[in-house]
């Protein structure tokens, strides 16, 4: 660990006085002593809450603490509200590295001969910049003619300024966990864990183009082939792990409301389409873009009567197993029909809280919760802020932190938001609820059974010819195994026999000889 940055966050902290974060009364003496001896380290912010200097001095740390920042805005499990808040609008606006290092990583990443043969124009002045890489545009010449491209490149040994400030975040957080008063339950170890996990994998740009080239694939079957989410054509064959080439898409940010009313945009479709675009990834596909945020989605108005959403940057995606999938989609039908029992059961069958958990208890805690929200007209109910309240709800029934269902918490979030910008009237309850139930009706009904007979016929075809002889190994061994059970048996009541004997004669010989001494005295 670097003591120049180690110094550096530490002054940060303290200059934004962090430090009353933690209680001095939990500090140790020498913790105690430490801090007033950095007198001309002081909180320089103090017109400001402690939300707000949290969120600046993250943001002054640089571009990895702002996206660890924007990571855990999306724990409002485990962060109160005004933190969470905070944390939402930290942005991440990192200067350009230099555009002729950008272009001799990419030419040596590409081959030389390949991307001077292959990419004409190429524009040293990036299209964008973040944290971990900035794009760039170019025209790349192949056989059906000229594409215009980016082309995405990793900052330069920007693992190693990651791993170093994640081993200061690792430092930090074991602090936070042995001396806050709610250290413990905000796990801040393994949330630093959770991030270190997800922004490696941000690092190697061949995952990101799999990830692209598997959703573009799930949304260009069927009838309604890339009407609602479009995904940018991946070049493969130039990507590598720290460069990705891509079609450009010429789109209009989700954000750029004016600009989307301005073209006469149909709004309300273009929200629903966004609650079809997540329902499907999550319960059709069990594979979902998990970092929709507004800067990754834009949206194609070439028709404004029959809007396209369009994603970038799937660096990360998130899994459901069938299971899980399953007990989700059978949890938002139960609420929606307000069975707080069922959601209860649910929770315990699905192994979400422990087996021993009060169903009555918890179903307690669930309505209490909830129950008010339903009070207000559904087009005003958050599903986002539901899913939170129900797990903040069952974190008090111990259950488990699910990587699954924060990562689907933290899209939905998203996805709710940015429906409700577009069209503030979305009612997301009614919008998902006919899919959400026929989802379960088809993964439970008559329907559901056929499909998976339909499945596994493949493979019953191929056992099917088997199983006569499977019935006859199964009848031969079992009989050689009770044939050895019987010889075991007969062999232990033999001994048993011997045993017996050997006892018996014993007893014979010691009452002889006490008979004898009895008689000669």
């Amino acid at each position: 660990m670097s003591s120049k940055r180690l110094y550096k966050i530490v002054k940060t902290f303290l200059q934004f006085g962090l430090d009353e974060l933690l209680p001095e009364k939990y500090l140790p003496w020498y913790a105690r002593i430490a801090r007033r001896s950095l007198f001309w380290l002081r909180n320089k912010h103090r017109d400001k809450t402690k939300a707000q200097r949290f969120r600046l001095a993250i943001e002054s740390l640089g571009p990895v603490f702002v996206k660890f920042g924007q990571m855990l805005s999306t724990r409002r499990d485990l962060l109160p509200d005004d933190f969470a808040n905070e944390l939402t609008l930290l942005q991440d606006k990192v200067p350009a590295f230099s555009g002729q290092e950008a272009e001799k990583i990419i030419s040596t990443a590409i081959g030389a001969n390949t991307f001077a043969e292959t990419f004409i124009n190429f524009e040293q002045t990036p299209l964008a910049s973040a944290s971990i890489a900035q794009v760039h545009t170019a025209t790349m010449l192949h056989s059906d003619g000229e594409q215009a491209v980016v082309l995405k490149v990793l900052r330069p040994n920007i693992e190693k300024t990651i791993l170093a400030d994640i081993t200061v975040m690792s430092f930090f957080a074991e602090i936070v966990a042995r001396w806050l008063p709610d250290g413990k339950r905000l796990r801040p170890v393994e949330v630093v864990a959770e991030y270190k996990k997800t922004i490696l994998e941000e690092l190697d740009l061949n995952r990101e183009a799999g990830n692209a080239i598997q959703l573009k694939r799930n949304f260009s079957q069927g009838r309604d082939s890339d009407k609602v989410l479009y995904v940018p054509e991946v070049y493969s064959e130039y990507c590598s792990k720290n460069v990705m080439v891509m079609e450009r898409i010429y789109g209009i940010g989700v954000g750029e409301i004016d600009t989307l009313h301005s073209k006469n945009v149909d709004m309300k479709l273009l929200a629903e389409r966004g609650v079809e675009v997540f329902f499907t990834q999550v319960f059709r596909d069990s594979f979902f873009h998990a970092d929709m945020h507004p800067g990754n989605v834009f949206v194609d108005a070439t028709n404004p009567q029959d809007p396209t959403w369009i994603a970038i940057d799937c660096g990360i995606v998130g899994t459901l197993n069938r299971e899980d999938k399953r007990y989700l989609a059978e949890n938002f039908v139960a609420f929606f029909n307000r069975d707080y029992r069922k959601v209860a059961q649910l929770h315990v069958d699905s192994g979400w809280v422990p087996s021993d958990t009060s169903v009555d208890e918890f179903e307690f805690a669930i309505r209490t919760v909830c129950e008010p929200i339903f009070n207000k007209p559904l087009s005003e109910i958050s599903f986002g802020q539901v899913l939170i309240n129900l797990f903040n709800t069952a974190r008090r029934f111990n259950m488990e932190v699910q990587p699954q269902l924060v990562l689907l918490q933290k899209t939905l979030l998203y996805i709710e938001g940015l429906g409700r910008q577009l069209y503030p009237a979305l009612d997301l309850w009614q919008t998902a609820k006919p899919f959400l139930e026929n989802w379960v009706k088809e993964q439970m009904g008559v329907k559901a059974v056929f499909n998976k007979v339909k499945d596994n016929l493949p493979f019953w075809n191929e056992k099917l010819p088997e199983i006569p002889d499977l019935v006859y190994d199964y009848l031969k061994t079992n009989r050689e195994a009770q044939r050895l059970q019987l010889s075991t048996l007969k062999q232990l009541q033999r001994q048993q026999q011997h045993h017996s004997k050997k006892v018996t004669i014993l007893a014979v010989i010691a009452t002889l000889a006490i008979c004898l001494t009895i008689s000669f005295t």
